[in-house]
């Protein structure tokens, strides 16, 4: 392989596809982004305590991180773009269901404990079928870009995201309608989302080649085989997972899981915390919550459409600068005086996380072959949800002492900082092509028993 290898001739990422995979995560963005700008007030509405709410997430996260590694291996035998359409309808009922629970709620026809059990398994579908989208969205682009061009893609794709989530905080007030209440988000977003499957169906190309794509997935010999029989399939099922966390692949796992956490964390904490410091009530912190997030998202656009082209970063600079001005967002969030103050530091925060997930995202996929795609789009996409189950851990901190989740994050955050100078995978992320997978590989290992 080449340092700089180019697409396979006809799978060039075209100007519409790369609209539509943008597209597609907006959609995704707005509609998370833009519920969790309303749970709180949902919490309180339907006498659902905080902890029970932000625990809704977390199963639906706990399917994520289960279920995105098995989706990655089918988009290698079933195609890309079958696994993106699958993810949005799988998105798209959940939220409908998780409407039509949340307006029974509000008009209190069913008591809360009931509220939550229906709104836990609507919200898992999400997890279950909606988790097939985001590693198949990753390794179609991946498979389409070279090289030197992938980070800045990827960095764009998330920019994706963080477009969403200034889209969503700010038009899930006005989505507030009669009847329906703070279920109106929910319904919208559902539908939105169903005029994306269509545009999928409709737009987006793929050329298909089952046995080139099924190479990142060895087939199983005969030891496997003895095995599979021996021990069952959930054993090579916690084989399967566990093998996509290998090296190179490990250190950015590891960043990634941590940052992720460290966004969560910030993000479940944030409308509780505008609710409390302006002394509101829920419906009325509406406004400053969607502010908040605005600025934050802002701010990771900054990063991903701005500040990253702009000065050509890689993988290695955006690792350090994303957790060094997270940890310093963190800081100032914990000693803030003021909402306006608490804003600022949620979009100094917000530049780090702009920063830091393009970073291990890219690096990830750099530290790979091409055949191995799938299974990095996989690995990341788990990590990225499988922090969303400490959430209740996150609002639970919350309640004992305002600022615990944000010193954690700014100590999390530091310790980041010293690994990323301090790996070596880190250390050298995006400038080790995979020529030689074995030789590199060894080589990496080596590295991390003395760098780590």
């Amino acid at each position: 392989m080449a340092d700089n290898p180019k697409p396979a001739a006809g799978l060039t990422l075209e100007p519409r596809s790369f609209g539509i995979l943008f597209a597609v995560s907006i959609v995704v963005a707005i509609g998370n982004t833009g519920l969790m700008a309303v749970l709180p007030a949902i919490a309180r509405e339907t006498k659902i305590a905080d902890w029970m709410i932000s625990a809704v997430f977390g199963l639906s996260a706990l399917l994520w991180a289960i279920m995105s590694p098995i989706w990655a291996r089918q988009s290698d035998f079933r195609g890309r773009k079958p696994l993106i359409m699958l993810g949005l309808m799988g998105f798209m009922i959940s939220m409908l269901l998780c409407a039509c629970v949340v307006t029974v709620g509000l008009y209190h026809l069913i008591p809360p404990l009931a509220v939550f059990l229906l709104f836990l398994v609507c919200r898992a579908l999400f997890g279950l079928i909606g988790s097939s989208s985001n590693p198949a969205t990753q390794a179609y682009l991946a498979e389409r870009t070279s090289r030197a061009d992938r980070t800045q893609q990827m960095a764009a794709l998330a920019g994706a995201f963080g477009l969403g989530t200034v889209v969503g905080p700010f038009i899930a007030p006005l989505l507030i309608v009669p009847w329906v209440t703070l279920a109106g988000p929910m319904f919208a977003f559902g539908l939105l989302a169903g005029v994306m499957l269509l545009v999928v169906r409709r737009y987006l190309p793929e050329e298909f080649t089952p046995k080139v794509h099924g190479r990142a997935w060895p087939k199983a010999g005969p030891r496997k085989s003895a095995l599979r029989k021996a021990r069952g399939r959930g054993l090579l099922i916690w084989r399967f997972i566990s093998n996509l966390f290998k090296l190179p692949l490990r250190p950015f796992l590891i960043y990634g899981f941590l940052v992720a956490c460290c966004q969560t964390a910030q993000g479940y904490t944030l409308g509780f915390m505008i609710i409390d410091k302006l002394g509101v009530e829920p419906k009325a912190a509406l406004g400053q919550t969607a502010v908040a997030m605005g600025a934050g998202a802002l701010s990771g656009l900054l990063a991903q459409w701005g500040l990253i082209r702009i000065f050509s970063m890689g993988p290695k600079s955006l690792l350090r600068w994303g957790v060094g001005l997270a940890a310093l967002g963190n800081v100032v969030t914990v000693f803030s005086p003021d909402y306006m103050t608490m804003v600022a530091g949620f979009a100094i925060s917000s530049l780090g996380y702009g920063f830091a997930r393009p970073g291990f995202t890219a690096g990830a996929s750099l530290a790979v072959t091409m055949n191995e795609q799938a299974r990095a789009a996989g690995a990341i996409a788990a990590v990225n949800g499988l922090n969303v189950i400490l959430a209740p851990l996150f609002v639970f901190l919350y309640g004992v002492r305002h600022e615990a989740p944000f010193v954690m994050n700014a100590l999390i955050c530091g310790a980041l900082l010293l690994y990323a100078f301090r790996n070596a995978v880190l250390r050298n992320a995006g400038e080790i092509p995979p020529d030689d997978e074995e030789t590199a590989l060894a080589m990496m290992e080596r590295q991390d028993e003395g760098g780590t």
